[in-house]
């Protein structure tokens, strides 16, 4: 069991601090006043002060799916909340606390070492455990929001601590109530339901393919898989800035799909709700001729269309119009609009 060190109410405040390493794109951008908190309780004293003095304020976690200008005004929420435990276990299923400034995949390697199978389908994802449910993060045929039962968060709106339990989330594909709230809730903890029922998940196609016909794979086979599969196609972005997958594979009708693969039969997609097919928006981008592509400091990673990377010097203007042309160029070759996946701050 592991639990958050005891914090004073009054969050650390810093003046103009630097956020290069605080984003994965490695953007050099600075937060005029940055309040990093480490505990639930610092958040009230430092958006009674934001409220005060009227400043502009956004919250920042591990930086793994934002855009930062060169300069954030006004205030900067760093969260830094850390501790997991098991709440309870009954038959069914075990409840599990994190912290939102716990790294997401650290988590995932703890609940294996702690025999909490159900997330070894998302790891190497990058962030923080509070900004995984805003993202309602997803991999392999998994996403978070079906193992959430509530959320603990700061309400800004009424200035006050809310609990939601998952039916409030309103979670769907890349999205949640978060999300569609901006600047409204703090996610400050998140409880996970696990169930003690495991089954193995392995349909998508990559992951399928790195282990053998009618394959009964463990939890921690199919964790070591999904890294593998990630470094290779992903690149650290310790080494080359990066935010992982830039835009959310479109949903279209089945008739707009039938359509495509007559002219484009090596179409990928997978199934989404009836009526729907998911395409696999890295499979557009190539197929117009970014992946590798370069357009100054920024461009289209050499491995994998769907990231675009920062070599060194880019800004959030030249990720943004590098992202609008290949937007354009797929909208005009297949009639599909891409959406960009990382928050624009």
């Amino acid at each position: 069991m592991t639990r958050a060190p005891n914090a004073s109410t009054l969050a650390k405040l810093t003046p103009n601090l630097g956020l290069k390493h605080r984003n994965t794109f490695g953007l050099d951008a600075v937060a005029e006043l940055a309040y990093e908190i480490s505990s639930p309780e610092q958040i009230l004293a430092a958006m009674s002060e934001i409220a005060e003095q009227k400043l502009k304020w956004r919250v920042l976690g591990g930086g793994s799916n934002v855009i930062l200008p060169s300069v954030l005004p006004g205030a900067t929420l760093l969260i830094n909340i850390l501790g997991q435990e098991i709440l309870a276990s009954d038959e069914d299923a075990t409840y599990l606390s994190v912290g939102a400034g716990v790294g997401w995949h650290e988590l995932v390697a703890w609940t294996l070492e702690n025999n909490l199978p159900g997330f070894e389908n998302l790891a190497l994802i990058p962030g923080t455990v509070g900004a995984a449910p805003i993202q309602n993060i997803g991999a392999y045929g998994v996403e978070i929001g079906e193992y959430i039962d509530r959320i603990e968060a700061f309400d800004a709106k009424d200035h006050a601590f809310v609990t939601l339990p998952k039916e409030a989330c309103h979670f769907a594909y890349r999205d949640s109530h978060f999300k569609q709230n901006p600047g409204r809730f703090i996610v400050t903890k998140v409880v996970f339901k696990m169930p003690k029922a495991w089954q193995a998940r392995i349909h998508y196609a990559d992951l399928a393919k790195q282990f053998p016909l009618n394959a009964n794979p463990s939890p921690e086979d199919i964790f070591l898989a999904v890294c593998k599969i990630r470094t290779q196609k992903l690149p650290d972005p310790k080494v080359i800035g990066n935010a992982g997958s830039f835009f959310q594979n479109p949903v279209i009708p089945n008739e707009q799909y039938e359509t495509l693969l007559k002219t484009y039969p090596g179409l990928v997609s997978y199934p989404d709700l009836p009526g729907k097919r998911k395409l696999a928006a890295g499979w557009l981008i190539d197929q117009c001729g970014f992946k590798g592509k370069r357009m100054g400091a920024v461009g289209v990673y050499e491995n994998q269309a769907l990231v675009l990377v920062n070599h060194g010097g880019g800004t959030a203007q030249d990720i943004l119009g590098l992202a609008k042309c290949i937007k354009d160029k797929v909208h005009d070759q297949f009639g599909v609009t891409l959406q960009i996946e990382p928050n624009i701050f």
